[in-house]
């Protein structure tokens, strides 16, 4: 795969995932207890044999630097391998990055420095498993300028994606990004279905410099693939459609976008299901992640009747100690305390966060390194947490991103 370069964009601010991209990226933001959300994304390209790799970063970048630097230098440099991260650095004008496309186009002479044949565009903020080396077959075997993969997705949904029209000869004949009305056309791969980009693409890198030249000059421009590039490419190159083969091994193709707080809790959720369907436990695709050296988890005090320390249905990382704490559907992220006599049900605890005692607590999101004082009772009365600077959502999950 020497002749294909990976750009992953992971410099989005996360605006509806806020508060807790307040202080760092999206890609940044703990999932699923050891992770990060950007881990994802980065597998996938190691898995798939993809070795050389820029990152853009922009928004609050610091974090997730280090997460990079500390966790994913397991590549040789001697064999021409390397995960890059490169922060905007003005080289083609004054503007930081002004969308998806502007990002790429402003390193271009990174591009062009390692001239590869192919340049795979990812997105460094969804939960999936994809062989890239599979999208690529097709790509050539279509002899395609770009490729685009898509994801099956009921009509009803199209508001939230960008739509192709696909051909009989899988060829994208037309593109709208989050189409309001209308009725957006079927699938070939699917005829119940729509198919919604999954913001992934292949380019033969020719195609790539050339259009986002040509858009950087358009002074009408968004800077965006879906809603510039794509679309305005159909008619002089051969846009392929390429359709998700997710290789999750569960009945239901996996694939989330985790950038709300709702979409993001949900996922979180899933993996304390008995059966997730998202597998964390593959060893063909292992799920690699930096991890802080600590001690394993711990459970103390066991007197029935007084303080038990115990998790029920959850995902308990390293570092943590559950000390006469109850914690039920939970996932506990690496470093974090549960103080006794606490209830803490259906939540995501972010790294470092400490559960105060008596505590309760119940469908919500405690971020990192935040410390809930004791006998706070958080996610039960929703117009007391919002009356204490707690954020929540429409569908009443409760965010304490600061200590209060």
């Amino acid at each position: 795969m020497n002749n294909v370069l990976a750009i992953l964009l992971a410099g989005g601010a996360g605006e509806r995932l806020y508060p807790l991209t307040r202080d760092m990226a999206k890609p940044a933001v703990a999932f699923g207890g050891a992770y990060r959300i950007i881990d994802f994304t980065l597998s996938n390209c190691i898995n798939s044999g993809i070795r050389r790799i820029l990152t853009l970063t922009q928004y609050k970048s610091l974090d997730l630097i280090r997460h990079i630097r500390g966790g994913w230098n397991i590549l040789s440099p001697e064999l021409g391998e390397y995960i890059e991260v490169l922060p905007p650095m003005k080289r083609i004008g004054e503007d930081w990055y002004l969308g998806t496309a502007d990002a790429v186009f402003q390193n271009a002479q990174s591009i062009t420095a390692e001239d590869p044949e192919l340049t795979l565009i990812l997105s460094g903020d969804h939960i999936y498993k994809m062989d890239y080396l599979e999208m690529i077959h097709w790509h050539r075997e279509q002899r395609a300028d770009i490729t685009v993969a898509t994801l099956a997705v009921p009509p009803c949904q199209a508001q939230h994606f960008g739509v192709a029209e696909i051909d009989g000869d899988y060829r994208i004949t037309g593109f709208e990004e989050k189409p309001r009305h209308g009725h957006p056309v079927r699938s070939p791969f699917s005829p119940n279905a729509i198919s919604a980009s999954m913001g992934i693409y292949v380019f033969n890198t020719a195609v790539l410099l050339r259009l986002l030249s040509e858009s950087a000059a358009n002074p009408e421009t968004s800077h965006d693939f879906g809603k510039d590039i794509i679309p305005n490419s159909l008619a002089s190159t051969r846009v392929i459609a390429y359709d998700f083969c997710d290789i999750n091994g569960k009945a239901a193709r996996y694939w989330r976008d985790v950038g709300t707080i709702d979409a993001y809790y949900d996922a979180n959720m899933d993996l304390v299901s008995v059966d997730p369907e998202f597998n964390l436990y593959d060893r063909a695709w292992p799920i690699r992640t930096y991890l802080e050296q600590q001690p394993p988890a711990k459970f103390v005090f066991a007197q029935e009747g007084r303080r038990m320390g115990v998790a029920i249905d959850s995902i308990v990382s390293s570092g943590c100690i559950v000390s006469g704490g109850r914690v039920v559907r939970s996932v506990l992220s690496p470093g974090v305390r549960v103080n006794s006599f606490c209830e803490v049900e259906f939540s995501i605890i972010l790294p470092r966060a400490e559960i105060g005692r008596y505590s309760r607590i119940r469908r919500a999101i405690v971020g990192a390194g935040v410390k809930v004082p004791e006998s706070s009772i958080i996610g039960f009365d929703l117009e007391a947490d919002r009356a204490n600077g707690y954020h929540v959502t429409d569908s009443g999950i409760v965010v304490v991103a600061t200590q209060n």
